[in-house]
């Protein structure tokens, strides 16, 4: 049965990211400052991709709560459950870290300070910074049952190499790199890198399953007693 607590969660959390996405969407038509480029659209970084997917994990599970009865075997709640521990829990810790790891080294190579005149403060960070906090909570208030290792891992390499694609696709059309970051590698090293950051999503990826299993044993075990 759905909780107060995890339902009340789910609510703010998607009254939270839809006001992200409707600022977001309200810069649509404004002057692009340097270092944003107008081809994609905001769809070629991952930043938004991943604002994207929280936003549809989030209205999900608001909309399974709603369902009467037991909700564990319902279509939208595996869904959900795939949705959130494939993606909504390693693309977004990767997000979060991986951004703010380069950003610490040098601004200029991911967020350079020109964007600073078009999203404001607040709207970095919850782009970059508050994602992480969001996935966390809701690790800690509802169980999440996870899809076996290779599937998961299918599908995320999948997606990653759909995203590697696009990437070097807005690069070929345009001759811009999404990241600065990717002007200042050789080939080699886009190659190594590219293979690092799948690396480090995986790794996430294990670490969300986990936490899950962490935080939730017990309740899991006592499911696991009474169907015994």
């Amino acid at each position: 049965m759905t909780s107060t607590v995890s339902r009340a969660y789910h609510i703010l959390a998607f009254i939270w990211y839809t006001f992200v996405m409707k600022s977001l969407a309200a810069k649509d038509g404004e002057e692009l400052p340097p270092g944003i480029f107008a081809y994609g659209g905001p769809w070629k970084y991952l930043t938004f991709l991943n604002l994207v997917v929280q936003f549809i994990f989030f209205g999900l599970a608001a909309l399974n709560d709603l369902q009467p009865g037991d909700q564990s075997e319902s279509t939208l709640n595996k869904c959900k459950d795939f949705l959130f521990t494939v993606f909504v829990v390693p693309v977004g810790m990767f997000v979060v870290l991986l951004f703010w790891t380069i950003f610490a080294y040098d601004r200029e190579l991911i967020y350079p300070a020109t964007i600073d005149t078009f999203f404001h403060p607040w709207m970095n960070h919850a782009m970059h910074t508050l994602v992480l906090p969001f996935l966390l909570g809701e690790v800690l208030v509802q169980p999440h049952v996870y899809p076996q290792t290779k599937h998961a891992l299918a599908a995320l390499g999948v997606v990653g190499f759909a995203y590697l694609f696009w990437i070097l696709w807005v690069y070929l059309s345009v001759g811009l790199w999404v990241y600065p970051l990717l002007g200042h590698f050789s080939t080699s090293c886009l190659v190594g890198f590219f293979f690092l950051n799948m690396s480090m999503v995986t790794l996430f990826y294990l670490l969300g399953k986990r936490l899950n299993s962490l935080v939730w044993r017990k309740d899991m075990n006592k499911v696991a007693t009474k169907t015994k």
